[in-house]
């Protein structure tokens, strides 16, 4: 996967019912192939997501090395990582993908990146949904509630 010239999958679409992991999976890719471009992998989101999994970046990285199909990927990831109930999951899945700015720095980087794309999104607050947007993906228009 070349990232200098596509967008990696969304965090939303799931991977052995994992959010994120189909992204990290792409980043991973393209760092392997020198092709990541403005990506970082490992990023603080692939971080939340390893630590809840039990996994290191090194040993990610290793497994996606040996495995070039998803599946192989995924198998291997179904056997190494931490399991967690289902209900469990979904939370967490729900939590990182509601995940917000959680500093004042990292507000007014979320906000400097949304205004470039569309300053009138004001109603965004997921570092999933301004992803999102910026990858030209669909994000539906949410309530602000004052």
């Amino acid at each position: 996967m070349d990232l200098r010239t596509s967008f990696p999958r969304s965090m939303r679409i799931k991977l052995e019912g994992y959010v994120h992991l189909a992204r990290m999976l792409d980043k991973c890719r393209a760092v392997l192939a020198g092709t990541e471009g403005e990506y970082i992998y490992p990023c603080p989101m692939d971080e939340r997501l390893l630590e809840f999994a039990g996994i290191t970046s090194e040993q990610f990285t290793a497994a996606v090395n040996t495995n070039p199909a998803d599946a192989g990927v995924a198998a291997w990831f179904r056997q190494t990582a931490t399991p967690h109930p289902t209900a469990e999951l979904e939370k967490w899945n729900e939590k990182l993908l509601a995940r917000g700015p959680s500093s004042p720095e990292s507000l007014k980087k979320f906000k400097k990146y949304r205004d470039a794309v569309d300053p009138s999104r004001t109603d965004l607050t997921a570092w999933s949904d301004l992803q999102d947007l910026e990858e030209g993906r669909g994000v539906p228009q949410r309530q602000v509630v004052a």
